[in-house]
């Protein structure tokens, strides 16, 4: 079973809760970026290009428990950057551990050999290897040469080691259904305890602007591969739900409240794919943001997201409503033939705000004044 039966029975009991006690919107997963900075530059990345003073910003690990403690969500994904650059990272997954939170660490791997030592394997703990198809794909991918075999290398002396281990894996415009299969039937076979699987976000600031999947393209991408897996049970960290969206059956609309992203800017508004705007509470996150400002069909920058970051909580909500769809899918697998599921219509959607470099600026501003706070201060 790719999600641990402990995970399935306490985040649907949470889910239940959240319904019976009448509340629409609720965090499932905390996205939590303790740093931006990487030991990489993929392509196809709108996160870390940042000025060296924002790179240099990390939060403390009592800034990523509170964060934790303050939005209540049972699983907490620790993105970035790369979180294996934070020295105290260790004591971040500890003490998310003893809150009681089901943690997937992503990373590059290119430092997991090295670090592993620092870890203890834990049942609520998953290291989450990004791996965006064989080795020439992944290579491309993170636009170096040999960073597939140095993850390999990894994930296996994880595995030695008795850590539950994951893969996250996106793919682009040009990824061939056969070689996406052929991949996944490698992964499944190398007893990797999951996969997370999702069509890449075209990021405004990301330097290759040429290779990301439009929505009737990503539709199509993943028909072709279920079709190849048929009947080979890869093990999807994900709910049949999501992965029916993803190949076009489903009519969902974008739910980013579920999961909310805290970085060094602070709650960052409205999801953890568009940074248009941050504040300093989950509270304020929740109360002061337009929701219905975004998604796709409201906003340009949200045309052609399928990604699981604001639509695997829409499918996760709609399971609860609907438990024999969910049944029904898990059974068949997604449909990969037959009409797709009606389109969100696009003609109303407003137009994008860039509005990046004033959050920079901003942020650029507020550690210049910091030290000169600090110098008063002891004044």
């Amino acid at each position: 079973m790719p999600v641990p039966l402990n995970q399935i029975v306490r985040v649907g009991a949470y889910v239940v809760r959240q319904h019976l006690a009448g509340r629409r919107r609720y965090p499932l997963v905390l996205m939590l970026e303790p740093l931006f900075r990487c030991n990489l530059a993929c392509a196809g990345c709108g996160k870390i290009d940042y000025p060296a003073e924002i790179l240099n910003q990390r939060l403390s690990v009592e800034q990523c428990l509170g964060a934790a403690a303050e939005c209540g969500a049972p699983v907490v994904a620790i993105a970035g950057g790369e979180p294996l650059l934070h020295k105290e990272m260790p004591q971040v997954v500890d003490g998310l551990l003893k809150q009681g939170r089901f943690i997937y660490l992503c990373t590059n791997a290119l430092l997991l050999e090295k670090q592993l030592d620092r870890f203890k394997p834990h049942r609520n703990f998953a290291w989450d290897v990004h791996l965006d198809g064989d080795e020439a794909m992944h290579d491309a991918a993170v636009s170096q040469t040999g960073v597939f075999t140095r993850a390999v290398a990894a994930i296996k002396a994880a595995k030695a080691r008795g850590f539950r281990v994951c893969i996250n894996t996106t793919l682009f415009d040009g990824a061939k259904p056969e070689r996406v299969a052929t991949f996944l039937d490698a992964i499944n076979a190398a007893g990797i305890d999951g996969v997370m699987i999702s069509p890449g976000y075209a990021y405004e600031r990301a330097p290759d602007q040429a290779h990301f999947l439009n929505r009737r393209k990503s539709k199509q991408l993943f028909r072709d591969i279920f079709a190849l897996g048929r009947g080979k049970k890869w093990k999807f960290n994900q709910s049949s739900l999501f992965l029916d969206f993803l190949a076009g059956n489903q009519s969902y609309v974008c739910t980013p409240w579920g999961k909310p992203t805290r970085n060094v800017f602070g709650w960052q508004r409205p999801c953890y794919l568009l940074g248009e705007g941050y504040t300093a509470s989950f509270k304020e996150l929740m109360e002061t943001t337009d929701w219905d400002k975004y998604g796709t069909g409201n906003y340009e920058k949200c045309a052609d997201c399928m990604v699981h970051s604001g639509y695997e909580a829409t499918a996760v909500v709609d399971a609860v409503h609907h438990p024999l769809k969910v049944l029904r899918v898990a059974l068949r697998g997604p449909r990969t033939e037959g009409p797709m599921a009606a389109e969100i219509p696009l003609d109303r959607q407003r137009a994008a705000e860039f509005v990046f470099s004033r959050h920079v600026q901003e942020k650029l501003s507020e550690l210049h004044h910091e030290p000169r706070k600090m110098a008063d201060a002891a004044d």
